[in-house]
C-alpha cells in the first residue's frame, strides 16, 4: 500500500468510534404443505445462515475500525411473533431483519417504530408494502412481486415470445401474482392469449401417485388454448408449476413459478466473484445457500455498510444513510445494489434460474430508464403512492 494512502487508512481508523452493533434477525415459521421436492424442504437455519455470513463479512472491516456485529436469531411461530419482538426490544435490538407474511412485517414494523428501530424486509413480495402501506423505518431487500413479474416478462418479450399462456393457482397469493404477470404483460407490451386457473383441490402433492395424477390431469387442463409462445406459471402456493414443463397438451417454454423462475439468488450462480461467496457459504453450513439467505445477508451488509462509511449503528442514521445517494454495495450481480429513495425498495438485478444455473439476468438489454435501468422492474416513482419517505 503507498504511504500517503496507509496513512490515510490510519488516521481514519484512529478516528473512528468504537460501535457494537445489535441486530436481530426474526423468522416466523407458518404451518404449510411440503413442497413438491424434497430439494425444497426448508433447512433449520433458512435465513440465519446468511446472518452468521453477514456477520463474518461486516466483522472483516469492522475489525480494523473497532466495529463489532452481535446478531440474534430467532425464529417462533406466528402467535409468539409480537412477544419475540418485545423480547429483542428489550434487549436493545433496534436493527430488525424479518422472514415473515406482509400483514406480520406490517405490525411489526409499527410495533418497531414506536420504539424508534429500523426493520428490514426479507421475504415479503406485496407490492402495497412498497406502496400505499409503506413505512419509512421499513426497508425491503426482498424484490416485490412486480419485479419478479416485470424480470420474466422482459426475458420473455426480449426472446419475442408475445403471446403467453398464463396458468394462475387459485389461492389468494396465486391470485395476487397471476395479477402481477397481467400488468406486466400490459407494461411491455404482451399479450395474454389465454388465462386459466388451475383449481388447489386440496390434498398432498408428494403422494406415490402424484405424478401419475398430474401426468393425466395437466394436458387435459391445458388442451385447446390458444396460440402462445410461453406458458406463463403463476403458482405461489406450489401446487402445480412445477409439473408444467413435461405435461402440457401443447409443449411450450415454461416460466414463472415452474421452468424459469425469478430469484434473488441461488447455489449454482458463479458470476461476478460470487464463488467465493457459495464458497464460504457452504464451508459455513453444508449446503447450498437459498434466496432467504442471501437476502439476509445483504440486510447485514446494508447495516454494515452504513456503520462503516457513516460511522453510526443509529437507526436513523443507517436508514438515511441507506436511502442517500452515497450508499451502493456490491453484491456478486455485476452492478451495485442501492436503494429507491421514494419507497426504500432495494434496486437489484433478478436471477433467471432454470434448477440448474442463471439462464439470464433481468434488466434485459434494451429496456431503458431515465435514472437506473433497474427502475424497468417494479413500482416506478411516479406509480408509487408511498409518501412516508417525502
Amino acid at each position: 500500500m503507498p504511504l500517503f494512502a496507509a496513512l490515510i487508512w490510519c488516521v481514519s481508523a484512529v478516528s473512528a468510534v468504537a460501535i457494537d452493533v445489535k441486530a436481530a434477525v426474526l423468522r416466523i415459521d407458518y404451518p404449510t404443505l411440503l413442497p413438491i421436492s424434497r430439494y425444497d424442504l426448508k433447512p433449520d437455519d433458512l435465513g440465519f445462515a446468511g446472518a452468521v455470513l453477514g456477520d463474518e463479512d461486516n466483522g472483516t472491516t469492522g475489525s480494523f475500525l473497532g466495529h463489532t456485529y452481535e446478531t440474534a436469531h430467532l425464529a417462533v411461530p406466528p402467535e409468539q411473533a409480537d412477544d419475540a419482538m418485545d423480547q429483542l426490544l428489550a434487549e436493545g435490538v433496534r436493527l430488525f431483519v424479518v422472514l415473515a407474511d406482509a400483514p406480520d412485517v406490517l405490525r411489526l414494523t409499527d410495533k418497531a417504530a414506536e420504539a424508534g428501530a429500523l426493520v428490514f424486509n426479507a421475504s415479503a413480495p406485496e407490492v402495497d408494502l412498497r406502496d400505499a402501506n409503506c413505512r419509512r423505518n421499513l426497508l425491503h431487500i426482498a424484490p416485490s412481486r412486480a419485479m419478479n413479474t416485470d424480470a420474466v416478462a422482459q426475458f420473455a418479450v426480449w426472446k419475442k415470445w408475445g403471446d403467453w399462456f398464463l396458468l394462475a393457482g387459485s389461492n389468494p397469493d396465486d391470485v395476487k401474482l397471476a395479477d402481477a404477470y397481467r400488468r406486466s404483460a400490459t407494461k411491455f407490451g404482451a399479450k395474454i392469449s389465454e388465462d386459466r386457473t388451475f383449481e388447489d383441490t386440496g390434498g398432498s402433492r408428494r403422494t406415490d401417485s402424484g405424478h401419475v395424477l398430474v401426468q393425466r390431469q395437466l394436458p387435459i387442463d391445458t388442451q385447446g388454448a390458444r396460440d402462445h409462445d410461453v406458458v406463463i406459471a403463476a403458482d405461489e402456493s406450489d401446487y402445480f408449476g412445477r409439473y408444467l414443463s413435461y405435461h402440457l397438451w401443447t409443449p411450450r417454454p415454461v416460466m414463472g413459478s415452474g421452468g424459469l423462475r425469478p430469484v434473488t439468488f441461488h447455489g449454482a450462480h458463479e458470476a461476478w466473484g460470487a464463488t467465493q461467496y457459495q464458497t464460504r457459504f457452504e464451508e459455513l453450513t453444508g449446503r447450498y445457500v437459498r434466496p432467504e439467505d442471501y437476502n439476509v445477508w445483504l440486510a447485514l451488509r446494508v447495516i454494515g455498510e452504513a456503520v462503516t462509511r457513516a460511522n453510526t449503528s443509529d437507526p436513523d442514521g443507517v436508514h438515511d444513510y441507506a436511502v442517500s445517494d452515497e450508499f451502493e454495495l456490491a453484491a456478486f450481480k455485476g452492478q451495485k445494489v442501492t436503494f429507491r429513495e421514494w419507497n426504500g425498495q432495494l434496486r437489484q438485478p433478478i436471477l433467471l434460474y432454470d434448477g440448474s444455473i442463471t439462464v439470464s439476468v433481468s434488466p434485459q438489454d434494451g429496456f431503458l430508464h431515465q435514472s437506473s435501468p433497474l427502475d424497468t422492474m417494479g413500482l416506478d416513482r411516479a406509480e408509487s403512492k408511498c409518501t412516508a419517505f417525502d
